[in-house]
């Protein structure tokens, strides 16, 4: 099972190197991939998806470089395809762009978006995105995307529940978050991905931090592991434990 961490938040604001010293960091030490999460309005600030990534983009060479996620139903299809099309040039094609409708309303609110639409909307977007990708077109308008990106990234559907099924069969991974779920909860939803003829599954926002103890987080890696997880994606917070410790609890 490959390890991989989420950036951010940023704890000394007053230094502009920060994500991108977090970034070569977490490669240096081994870390497999890097991901961005995207939350408004929870009393705390994230950098934008986009700029953190573009920020890791340029100061790593070999890391994948994700989304976890972004919420869809906040962009115009022309924006996201942009966007993707220019973090997978300056890359070199590592992106993974992991979609979802989101979970939580304020940041609905914020970007004038409908909440209880967010799933009508996600699948509208989602449709018209993949066509941009795959034809390089949006709204009858040639986006003219370099050869070397045609097709777009890799894209990863962020959901729990019934959408774990649709992840397997419409996405090339599935993204689940264990932030507020149990070992058990994971366990059962990647038996059901698997059963569906899920390909790669990412354990995202395993929240790290002064109070964890790496005995039980050595635990909690293996049971990912045994029960067929590609990725767990860890978030340290204030405190945390070492990256490298970590790091070393996968051997």
């Amino acid at each position: 099972m490959r390890l991989g961490a989420l950036l951010g938040p940023i704890e000394d604001i007053t230094r502009p190197d920060s994500l991108a010293d977090q970034a070569r960091s977490l490669e240096g030490e081994g870390y497999a991939s890097l991901w961005t999460a995207q939350a408004v309005g929870r009393g705390f600030m994230m950098t934008d998806p986009f700029v953190t990534l573009s920020i890791a983009a340029a100061v790593t060479k070999e890391v994948e470089l994700g989304t976890a996620i972004l919420q869809l139903p906040f962009y115009a299809t022309a924006d996201v395809a942009l966007k993707s099309f220019s973090l997978m040039q300056a890359s070199g094609n590592r992106l993974l762009l992991g979609l979802g409708a989101g979970s939580t309303e304020s940041d609905h609110e914020a970007h004038h978006s409908n909440f209880d639409q967010r799933f009508r909307t996600f699948n509208a977007k989602l449709a018209d995105l993949q066509n941009t990708f795959a034809t390089g077109q949006c709204n009858g308008v040639d986006l003219a995307p370099w050869e070397h990106v045609q097709g777009g990234p890799p894209l990863i559907y962020g959901t729990w529940g019934a959408g774990v099924a649709r992840a397997a069969s419409e996405f090339d991974a599935w993204i689940g978050s264990a932030m507020h779920r149990s070992i058990e909860q994971l366990e059962e939803a990647i038996t059901g991905y698997r059963a569906a003829g899920g390909q790669r599954a990412i354990a995202t926002t395993i929240v790290l931090s002064r109070e964890t103890d790496l005995g039980e987080l050595g635990d909690f890696l293996a049971r990912l592991a045994e029960a067929s997880f590609d990725d767990a994606i860890v978030m340290f917070t204030p405190g945390a434990p070492d990256p490298a410790a970590v790091r070393n609890l996968l051997g």
